[in-house]
Order: C-alpha cells, then structure tokens, then sequence
C-alpha cells in the first residue's frame, strides 16, 4: 500500500496560519513501512514540529519535493487538515484520503471528493468507543488544547495562579473558572488545579461532576432541567431558555474568577455564545478569558478568531490552533492515532487497507465512498435536518 504524507506548511490557511503538525512521525512511519506499507513524504512536512527529513529518511520514508506524481499513483493521502482541490483532482478513483476534513461545515469538499470517486476518512467522525479511543484524533488534539489553554492565559495574567506565602504577605491562589468538562476542559482543569489555582467547573451534564472533583475541582450546580449528553458523549444543545438559566447562573461565578476558560462546542454545529460583553464588564481589569470555540464561531461575544483583544478590560484569547503551540506532542499523539487506524484495518496478506463498512468505527468515520456521502448524520445535515 502506497501512502503519501503531505507538507501542510506550505500554504497558510484563511486566518494566515501555517500548520505546524504532520501526519506521521519517523516512528509510526517505520512501523507502517515494518507492516508492508511504502511512506512517502513530501519534503518539510515534519520540520516545524520538530523532525527533519533526514530522521524520516533513516527509517525508510522516501522524501520527495514534488508530491503531484505520488499523489496520482497513491492508495491513501494522509493530512492533519485536508488535501487541496488541485491535489485531490490528482487522486486515482478508489483511493483514500485521511484528515480532519470539517465535514459538517466543508459540504462541497465532501461532495467534491465523492464525485471524484474517493473515500474520504474523516477523523473528526471517529466513533467515541472503547476500541476505537486509539484512534481519536479530536480526543487527542483536545487533550493538548486543555492544557495550552491554560499555559497561555496564566502567561496573560497580571497575578500568579498558586498561593504563595512570603516575608512580604500572602499571594492568594487565582480563581479559574472552566465552562465544559469534555477532554479539554478535564485537562484544563488537572493542569490549572497542578499549577495551584482554585478551580471551578460547569458541565450541562452532571455526570461529569465525579471526574471534575477527582481532579480537584468543584463542580458548580446550575438547576436547568433535563439535559444529557448523545451516544457519543457530547453535550446536547440547550433550550434558549435554558441557555438563559445557564448564563444568569454562571455570572457570578465569572465575575468572580481570574480566568475563565470555555470549551463548549456542539459537534456539527455553531457553538452557544456563553459570556456576553455585559459579563466579561464584571470581571476584574486584567482578567483573562480562554474562547476555545473562537474559530468556529465563540463562546465569547467579542473574541476575534485567531487573535487576542481587550474586551472591556478583559483578555479574551482566541488563538485557536491550540494543539500546534506544543507541535512536536502533537504530531506525536496524531501520528500514533493514524498508525492505530491504519494498522487496525491493514490486511498484511493483500498489503492493503480493509474497508469494510459492516465495523462499526470505518461505518462511522468513511463519509464519502463510490461516488456518493455514505455518513447519515452528514446528509441529514446537508438537507437542513
């Protein structure tokens, strides 16, 4: 099996933002390649995180300049993101491609790859199982984000985020507050509780609440009738009355807080608005504010997708491509999620990939094969349902 890996760093995207990460690593390429399988990498694509061709080279990738003709000839196209228009059109008919390819919100690109007659691994639609958590890329990537999140807003503050006890007084500990306890909201707060702050946490499910005050937070109790979470552990959306409930609820406890970090995104949809500008007026000048949602919509009125401002003398970061602040560890965890893919369907008698539609984790996660969008959840949306 013929896999090219691309050189994401080349072009940078709408928000002018190179892509740090890469696909593979010289570790999980050689064990690819121990499999059966031929790695070929576009030259430079491991740099920015740490890898020189020279180490993908040493294992027995080949390193080429120009992918085009690779790319013709290839049975799998690996990608952090998504391969371009121009490089899918060079894909031959059966081919696969792999990336987080925002199928929800990138329907012409998913239409387009059909009508090519490729199949398309989304890695976002990666089944939140037991078998399949090896191969989560979005738990992975999230996990990292929970913890740079924090590193960069306590980078902002005007204050320390531990108590500290000197000749001088007494600093007391910072007050962070983390709205959303998925994977990066859980890391968020096991990273803010280690550096020594006070955390809060909210969740719509309560469920959660044993996990957040097994790290050492508090969870905070909001009365908003039924709520829940999908079969795949994400949060439902709320009411708008709900909503209403949950922001009134939650202001004092942000004008309280140091720093408050949010991490609810509904997956396949825009993201709830959760701190209004009003809100964020009733926090102590200097405090910060982490929108994790900031490039796919906000959490935060007022955050600016890719940047940090000052809103109403509040900090609100909205970087985003939080995971490529720690690049190398990064493409670490997503090359390892790749390889558990590929090697948990790689038929070493053929030497190819085994697409089979009957698992449960590729019924899931193929959203384009044969010429048609294969994913329901996927149609239904594109219908408006």
């Amino acid at each position: 099996m013929k896999v090219v890996v691309l050189n994401e760093s080349k072009t940078p995207d709408s928000l002018n933002k190179v892509e740090k990460r890469c696909a593979v690593t010289p570790s999980s390429a050689q064990r690819l390649i121990k499999k059966g399988a031929s790695i070929i990498l576009e030259a430079g694509a491991g740099l920015l995180s740490g890898y020189s061709d020279k180490e993908y080279e040493g294992v027995g990738v080949s390193v080429i300049s120009d992918v085009n003709e690779s790319v013709s000839s290839a049975d799998m196209v690996v990608a952090v993101n998504k391969p371009s228009e121009a490089q899918l059109a060079l894909m031959k008919k059966g081919a696969i491609v792999v990336g987080h390819l925002d199928p929800f919100f990138q329907q012409p690109l998913v239409e387009s790859i059909a009508d090519k007659q490729l199949t398309a691994i989304s890695v976002e639609m990666i089944p939140r199982s037991s078998r399949a958590q090896k191969m989560d890329a979005l738990s992975s990537q999230a996990s990292l984000a929970g913890y740079v999140m924090v590193m960069q807003a306590a980078s902002l503050l005007p204050s320390i985020l531990p108590m500290m006890m000197t000749p001088s007084g007494t600093i007391k500990p910072a007050k962070v507050f983390i709205i959303g306890a998925g994977v990066a909201g859980l890391q968020a707060i096991a990273t803010a509780k280690r550096l020594g702050a006070n955390v809060l946490a909210y969740d719509t499910r309560e469920v959660v609440a044993e996990q957040v005050e097994s790290l050492g937070g508090k969870f905070l109790k909001i009365d908003i009738g039924e709520t829940g979470q999908t079969k795949d552990g994400y949060a439902k959306e709320l009411t708008e009355e709900q909503k209403a409930k949950q922001q009134d609820a939650q202001r004092d406890a942000i004008a309280d807080s140091d720093l408050v970090i949010t991490t609810a995104q509904l997956f396949g949809r825009k993201p709830p608005v959760l701190i209004s500008k009003d809100t964020l007026a009733l926090m102590k000048p200097g405090s910060v504010v982490v929108d994790m949602a900031a490039t796919s919509g906000g959490n935060v009125e007022g955050s600016v997708a890719g940047e940090t401002v000052e809103v109403n003398g509040v900090n609100v970061i909205g970087d985003g491509y939080w995971s490529q602040f720690v690049a190398r560890a990064a493409t670490d965890m997503y090359a390892n999620n790749i390889y558990n893919l590929v090697d948990e369907f790689f038929d070493t008698e053929t030497n190819t990939f085994n697409l089979d539609l009957d698992d449960d984790i590729l019924a899931g996660c193929v959203i384009a094969h044969q010429g048609s969008v294969t994913n329901d959840m996927l149609l239904n949306a594109y219908k408006g349902a």
